[in-house]
């Protein structure tokens, strides 16, 4: 009685973990639609970026849920990955890695970890100045100031270098990450390859976009 509780508790934070998963890659697609909007030009970008930094709903509701998300995410992969360590039998640790998972699979933690730090990079270059110009220094609205902040940030060779780096990594993150949280979820039929397969298109062509945006602006400006 007492294992099949704690398998149902064990199922119940997997589908927790696929679900928040699953949250945060619906807001980096967005993130990437407005960030995509910025290789042609300020006008699209400045209006879409006034609006998101404005919008009451956005800020004051999506925005903390967000925040929560991450930091849940987060935290249930690092708890889910010792529990699954300590479930392991020990002559399991001593089989070849790569013959029982990928390297993604394996290293989802290590690659969550440096998602994370850039995570924390990107708050500090975009949205606590962004909260500081709004709350702390009170400045009228100026609707054309964002395109111009996106681009500053990409003069720095060491920054892009650093930004395209750690999208790289979550390429490999999401290669592994989003097309098992389809598995958790339950969605193991017919559409499973299917749903597979736009995982993995994700997985390489977001992150390769955002690779892009980062480029582009440090080429070009």
């Amino acid at each position: 009685m007492a294992q099949t509780a704690l398998l149902k508790s064990s199922i119940a934070r997997k589908v927790a973990m696929a679900l928040s998963g699953m949250f945060l890659v619906l807001f980096l697609g967005q993130h990437f639609f407005i960030n995509f909007t910025s290789v042609f030009g300020p006008d699209n970008f400045n209006a879409i970026s006034q609006f998101m930094g404005y919008n009451p709903l956005v800020q004051y509701i999506i925005q903390p849920i967000l925040i929560f998300g991450i930091v849940f995410h987060f935290i249930m992969g690092i708890y889910l990955d010792i529990q699954n360590k300590n479930a392991r039998p020990i002559k399991y640790a001593k089989n070849n890695g790569a013959a029982n998972a990928s390297w993604a699979s394996r290293n989802m933690v290590l690659t969550g970890l440096v998602v994370l730090a850039f995570l924390g990079l990107h708050f500090y270059d975009f949205w606590v100045p962004e909260i500081a110009y709004k709350y702390v220094s009170v400045n009228e609205i100026v609707t054309d100031r964002y395109y111009d902040e996106l681009v500053h940030k990409f003069h720095d060779p060491i920054r892009t270098g650093i930004y395209c780096l750690s999208f790289a990594v979550l390429a490999v993150h999401l290669w592994h990450g989003f097309a098992s949280s389809f598995q958790s979820v339950g969605f193991s039929n017919k559409y499973s390859r299917g749903l597979s397969k736009f995982a993995y298109a994700f997985a390489v062509i977001v992150p390769l976009g955002f690779i892009f945006i980062a480029l582009f602006h440090h080429f070009n400006h």
